[in-house]
């Protein structure tokens, strides 16, 4: 299958290293373009025979799949202007939360689908979010595309903010969450940050395991180690009392960013 990306920012980037890292796709089946060309020259600097389009039409001419990765803005005025170089046979994929697959198939004349990756699929792990509508080919083919850097999960549209923050949005809140965590251990203590990041990190992967290798739930984790009337129960009581509403607000102004978004693709596309 040759694969076109339009787009080879982080994202676009990251779903490249981990096709290819994988052998899901070999470098040679792979066409990209990219506004800024000196991100797109990079990849092929370290992958010799990707093949950089010199227009997005030839992009969308060399490829079976087109996987656009553009901020969503950008989205409408690309298909707008090359819809009639798709066929078919072909699949569009989107990457990006706020652009339902209905909202591309009013444009495009092939079938179309929305994977949601997450940075976490650059360790070949992690979960992307789909939404289909395609053949059932096409369907099988994107599965066993993402299964090899991911756990693929079939969502709705209506979950599709939440389910996005939880997988896309996540690995960014609880980076910032094990930064402040560190940061009050070093100002509070004699630990060095050099040291307290090495023990939160590997804190955290070693959580990460035992809930991969199911040998605890998250419930039957915080059980285990918070020990009735011992530390652990302190440092809870203090997280119960002032975290609050806090991840209830998190989503509250995801979601309102979302539906903000939404309008103002609705606006460009309102023509179909």
């Amino acid at each position: 299958m040759n694969i076109g990306i339009i787009g080879t920012g982080n994202m676009g980037r990251i779903l490249i290293d981990s096709f290819i890292e994988a052998q899901a796709v070999e470098p040679a089946n792979i066409t990209i373009i990219n506004r800024t060309f000196a991100k797109a020259y990079h990849l092929k600097q370290k992958y010799p025979s990707i093949h950089i389009a010199s227009s997005i039409q030839e992009v969308i001419e060399r490829s079976d799949l087109v996987l656009i990765s553009v901020k969503p803005h950008e989205i409408y005025p690309i298909l707008q202007e090359n819809k009639d170089a798709f066929t078919p046979k072909q699949c569009l994929l989107s990457i990006t939360s706020p652009i339902s697959t209905t909202l591309l198939s009013s444009v495009v004349p092939c079938g179309v689908a929305r994977i949601i990756p997450s940075i976490t699929n650059r360790a070949l792990s992690g979960i992307s979010l789909c939404t289909f509508a395609c053949t059932k080919e096409w369907e099988e083919k994107l599965l066993l595309l993402f299964q090899h850097i991911s756990h693929t999960v079939h969502i709705e549209e209506n979950v599709t903010r939440v389910a996005s923050d939880i997988v896309s949005c996540g690995p960014a809140f609880f980076s910032y969450l094990l930064r402040r965590f560190i940061d009050a251990a070093v100002a509070e203590t004699l630990i060095t940050e050099e040291q307290a990041t090495e023990l939160a990190s590997g804190m955290l992967i070693g959580m990460g395991k035992l809930i991969e290798k199911q040998v605890f739930t998250l419930d039957t984790l915080q059980e285990k180690v918070c020990v009735k009337g011992g530390i652990t129960g302190e440092g809870i009581a203090v997280m119960e009392a002032e975290l609050g509403d806090m991840f209830a607000h998190v989503f509250q102004k995801t979601h309102s960013k979302y539906h903000e978004d939404i309008k103002t693709i609705h606006k460009q596309f309102k023509s179909y």
